[in-house]
Formats: structure tokens, C-alpha cells, sequence
């Protein structure tokens, strides 16, 4: 059941997000980092928590998983080192994402062949 409810959570996220694509003048750009903040502030209002624990992976791969991770790194750094937690807790919590992209997008840089659009 685990994988039913990450599936149709994630798949509603990514639903949601692709209507504000299709039926707003929003750039996708804006809508992305609008979930990531979207994700911070419903974290921080412990908000997000309950659906990451129903829905898993479905909750925590969209971006506004990548904004809970931010949060919940900071919130961790924080009561650990302070206010310097502030500035560190949001890389060291999502330092795994941050590294995944950065490896498989070089990766995928070598592997693939770039061609020109005109």
C-alpha cells in the first residue's frame, strides 16, 4: 500500500503542477520555485510532515520535497549550532539531492550529444 499511496500522491503533486503550466501565464521556472517555497512554509507550519509519513517518496521527490528538506535541515542545524544553523542546516539537509544532480547531470552531459535547435 506504501507504493499505491506514493504513487498517487507524487502523481497529484506533479498533476497540480502541470496544470498551473498549461492554464497559467506563470513561467516554469516560477512555479518551480514556488514550490520550493511551498514546501519550506508548509514544513515550517508542520504541515508537510503528515504527508510525508503517508505518502513516503511520493511526498519527499517533487519539489516540494526538495523545500521540506530544506527546512528540516535548517530546523535540525539550528537547535544544534544556532543561529550560524540558519545558513548551513539547508545544503547539509539536502546535500544528498545536491549531490545526485550534480553527478548525474555531469554524467548524463558525457553520455549525451547536444544538438542545435535551428
Amino acid at each position: 500500500m506504501e507504493y499505491v499511496n506514493a504513487f498517487w500522491v507524487g502523481g497529484a503533486i506533479c498533476a497540480i503542477c502541470q496544470v498551473f503550466i498549461d492554464k497559467t501565464k506563470l513561467t516554469p521556472a516560477r512555479i518551480l520555485v514556488s514550490l520550493v517555497v511551498l514546501g519550506v512554509v508548509l514544513q515550517a507550519l508542520g504541515l508537510y510532515q503528515p504527508v510525508v509519513d503517508y505518502a513516503g517518496a511520493g511526498a519527499t521527490i517533487p519539489l516540494l520535497g526538495f523545500g521540506y528538506s530544506l527546512a528540516k535541515g535548517v530546523a535540525k542545524a539550528v537547535t544544534e549550532s544556532g543561529l550560524l544553523g540558519a545558513f548551513t542546516g539547508g545544503v547539509t539537509g539536502a546535500a544528498g539531492g545536491i549531490a545526485a544532480a550534480i553527478v548525474f547531470g555531469c554524467l548524463f552531459a558525457l553520455i549525451a550529444r547536444p544538438k542545435s535547435r535551428s
